[in-house]
């Protein structure tokens, strides 16, 4: 809320950073819309996310594999559909329309983990639905942003599938590495660590020749070929890198899911002032869309869950999940496709209110449960 009150009173603040004059140098003025600025935040988001996952959470999907099933495919045909349906009520613009398909088009985030925690829900399906779901954001929101979204913007489903995978797969990727790390044997750390080196070498080379003999490329690769080269082996590098600091300062560990809420914050604050125009004329449409569209998923995922059976400890967790959805997803994929201040809109109202929305449902269930076990005793 303050980081759409601030960017909203004084929006230039928010879309510039500098120039800085350092004395023995200087910073350049930095955008804060530039497609690769927005990267590395969303994929520090990202990663920061991935570092609360392990493989053990995708364990989960073999114990319980009906209410995964059940969770998931509620989460990914409930919110696309209604976010849709919000955007033809209230005839939104074309690409404030997109960004409302998006962001029901889009995972759950580790917000609904925490919701669930404080709920009393079962966490521990919380947290495979969210890796879960995480995992098939690529193919889901793609096939949705196409199916649904195209209808107000143009979509290239290829050109999304890829930026998707940029931002979610690669990082958490990363984390799920490192993670991986931990509980390795030492003969296959020792294959890992000399595949990162390689990793971080190359990535190193193609850095260094794109700035250098700008475009006479040493492979026989396409610009976007060598992009993807550089970002992949640029994370396995991360990976190892954020293993060996963090297994030597454990607190970093601890508090990388910092990392990620100060880049929501910031890309809230961002899209905020970049749209504001159109937030000023249509903000409380769009508040309204939000707190509709929030708890017809909270609604629908509990109902539906009960009507196929399952317990409710269960179906509160499946209404989290499909209530909240990743804004720092939407947002990311938003600035990469050079549409902060419009398709981006959204996830900036729409993030705020689930996170206040899903506190109070939490807090309500909680004390509930709490009195109805004080009463029986």
């Amino acid at each position: 809320m303050a980081a759409v009150v601030s960017a909203l009173i004084y929006p230039t603040h928010f879309l510039h950073l500098g120039p800085f004059d350092l004395k023995l140098f200087q910073i350049p003025e930095i955008d804060l819309q530039n497609k690769w600025v927005i990267l590395v935040i969303v994929q520090l988001v990202m990663f920061g996310m991935g570092t609360k996952m392990g493989f053990r959470d995708f364990a989960g999907v073999a114990k319980m594999p009906y209410p995964v099933f059940i969770g998931v495919g509620l989460q990914f045909l409930i919110m696309p559909l209604m976010g849709y349906a919000l955007a033809k009520f209230f005839a939104f613009p074309p690409e404030i329309a997109a960004g409302v398909v998006l962001i029901g088009s889009c995972s759950s985030g580790l917000a609904s983990n925490v919701m669930c925690y404080l709920a009393g829900a079962n966490l521990a399906l919380s947290i495979t639905l969210t890796a879960v779901a995480t995992l098939l954001a690529p193919l889901a929101t793609t096939f949705w942003m196409q199916r649904l979204a195209g209808e107000f913007v143009e979509i290239d489903s290829l050109a999304m599938l890829g930026q998707i995978v940029k931002i979610v797969l690669v990082p958490i990727g990363a984390a799920l590495l490192q993670d991986y790390l931990k509980h390795a044997t030492l003969p296959m750390r020792k294959i890992v660590v000399a595949t990162g080196m390689i990793c971080g070498v190359v990535c190193i080379l193609l850095v260094i020749n794109s700035w250098l003999i700008k475009d006479a490329y040493v492979l026989p690769l396409s610009p976007a070929a060598l992009e993807a080269l550089v970002i992949f082996s640029g994370a396995v590098t991360f990976a190892l890198a954020y293993h060996f600091i963090a297994s030597r300062l454990p607190w970093i560990d601890r508090n990388m899911h910092v990392i990620s809420m100060f880049g929501i914050v910031f890309f809230t604050a961002v899209t905020t002032a970049a749209g504001r125009d159109n937030l000023l004329v249509a903000g409380m449409a769009l508040f309204l869309a939000a707190v509709i569209h929030n708890f017809s998923g909270y609604t629908l995922g509990y109902l539906m869950s009960r009507l196929a059976g399952l317990d409710k400890k269960s179906a509160i967790t499946v209404g989290f999940e499909v209530g909240m959805q990743n804004g720092g997803m939407a947002s990311g994929l938003a600035g990469l496709m050079g549409k902060l201040g419009t398709v981006g809109l959204a996830a900036a109202v729409f993030s705020p209110w689930m996170n206040i929305s899903g506190s109070l449902l939490a807090n309500q269930i909680r004390r509930h449960n709490e009195s109805k076990a004080s009463n029986s005793d």
